[in-house]
């Protein structure tokens, strides 16, 4: 900075007034902007936390939520009883009731009816001893040739016979070689022959049959198959053509 020389005396002492009074001037203004911020901050600081400054009331706030509490608790549905009234109607409200043992019976019969109307069984339960023979010749134990239209099946003597499935008895009669014989329609063209029976057969014509029910017993009344050991000849005409029992029964079974 470049030094002032005054060559005056008035005018030097005029330049160092002048120079005081910029910096009063400034001073003040310093002062004066420090106070008015510190009035400021203590106004603020002073309202938020005198003790004169009167705190918020709630009061009324929770008066107004405890009537809304109050309206809702008289008026709610307790939860469990409005489900059950929606789920169940009110005749099933309550313990279940007891199984009807009569109902039950009853079904039971009618499902063994049904069964027995449709089943196919052996007339008899043993062993074949002499086969179908499909039309052939065969020799028989007296020495006689003939066709077996039938199966013989093995049971002792008084053992009973039962009908094979549902039908009608058509026959019942005394046949020379074949003994006591009875005939069974079967339904659509099938016709059982269950021969060599005892004399007090169980069904009459005209009697509707179960499969299982009673036809008669073995009685060995066969004279054309007297000299083989006791058996039912029982055998199958189906549209008038003789068949092999055993190829009927087994695959329906």
């Amino acid at each position: 900075m470049q030094k002032v020389k005054f060559r005056q005396p008035k005018r030097r002492t005029l330049y160092i007034m002048l120079c005081a009074g910029i910096l009063a001037v400034g001073a003040a203004s310093v002062a004066g902007y420090r106070a008015a911020v510190s009035s400021v901050t203590d106004g603020l600081i002073t309202s938020r936390g005198d003790a004169d400054v009167p705190d918020i009331d709630y009061s009324a706030v929770d008066a107004v939520l405890s009537d809304i509490k109050k309206d809702r608790e008289e008026t709610a549905v307790p939860e469990t009883d409005a489900v059950q009234d929606q789920m169940l109607p009110d005749e099933v409200v309550g313990l279940p009731e007891e199984p009807n043992n009569e109902a039950i019976v009853d079904i039971t019969d009618e499902l063994e009816a049904l069964y027995y109307e449709q089943a196919i069984l052996m007339p008899i339960n043993g062993e074949i001893i002499a086969a179908y023979s499909d039309g052939e010749l065969v020799k028989s134990s007296g020495g006689v040739w003939r066709t077996h239209d039938g199966i013989d099946i093995a049971a002792e003597s008084g053992a009973e016979v039962r009908a094979m499935t549902s039908g009608t008895v058509t026959e019942v009669y005394e046949d020379p070689l074949w003994g006591c014989c009875v005939v069974v329609d079967h339904g659509n063209t099938l016709f059982g022959h269950y021969f060599g029976l005892s004399p007090d057969v169980a069904v009459t014509v005209g009697d509707k049959l179960n499969a299982g029910d009673t036809v008669g017993t073995v009685g060995n009344t066969a004279d054309i198959e007297s000299d083989e050991d006791s058996h039912l000849h029982f055998a199958l005409k189906y549209q008038s053509q003789w068949i092999d029992p055993i190829q009927y029964i087994e695959p329906m079974k």
